[in-house]
């Protein structure tokens, strides 16, 4: 007799016990978990920020306001006048003028054309792209690349709730606030965003 492997004992457990593959799913979230304090979706380089990779490779890495979404890519070395970035309302293409565009997606909502622009600062091109819907959260920067998980997804919604206190209560400071329970989404929660 040869000693059952992990795999093998599962499936004897979901044939006695119909109820086994919740018990499954619960030990790999746990392992997870142990592996991996807070969310799975790759931080960036700086605060707030996350990553999508592409085998391996930075791709680009952005971050959500209330109000926007921010994409920052590290081009090989240009010039302003050689980066062609182009932001129709719900889509996106960077790339460097005369060759095919580096990025050409989906955004992950609707974005304000006239109010989305890009710059390039320090070696790095930033797209500020305003969004259509104040407080909307976005599950990723460009739709089908790199999209959050439910975890991050609650840290972004949290950030953006109390950056929605802040901005409508400007006499306190949320810093130091928690949620009980999963957070609430800033466009809708009591009576919707404010728009100023």
């Amino acid at each position: 007799v040869h000693p059952q492997t992990t795999e093998e004992r599962e499936k004897q457990q979901q044939l006695e016990h119909p109820r086994a593959p919740l018990a499954s799913l619960r030990r790999v979230a746990r392992k997870m978990e142990a592996q991996q304090v807070g969310s799975l979706t790759k931080k960036g380089s700086e605060k707030g920020r996350y990553e999508f990779r592409h085998k391996g490779e930075l791709i680009y890495e952005w971050e959500q306001t209330l109000e926007e979404v921010n994409i920052y890519v590290k081009p090989p070395p240009v010039t302003a006048d050689m980066i062609d970035c182009v932001i129709p309302p719900r889509r996106v293409r960077l790339g460097i003028r005369g060759t095919p565009p580096f990025l050409d997606e989906e955004t992950g909502g609707a974005v304000v054309k006239d109010e989305s622009y890009w710059t390039l600062s320090d070696g790095e091109i930033v797209v500020f792209l305003q969004k259509m819907r104040k407080g909307e959260t976005w599950e990723a920067a460009l739709r089908g690349r790199g999209e959050v998980d439910p975890i991050t997804k609650q840290e972004i919604q949290k950030e953006m709730m109390l950056e929605r206190f802040q901005e409508e209560n400007p006499g306190f400071d949320f810093r130091g606030a928690s949620f009980n329970g999963s957070v609430p989404d800033p466009r809708t929660f009591m009576d919707g965003v404010k728009y100023t």
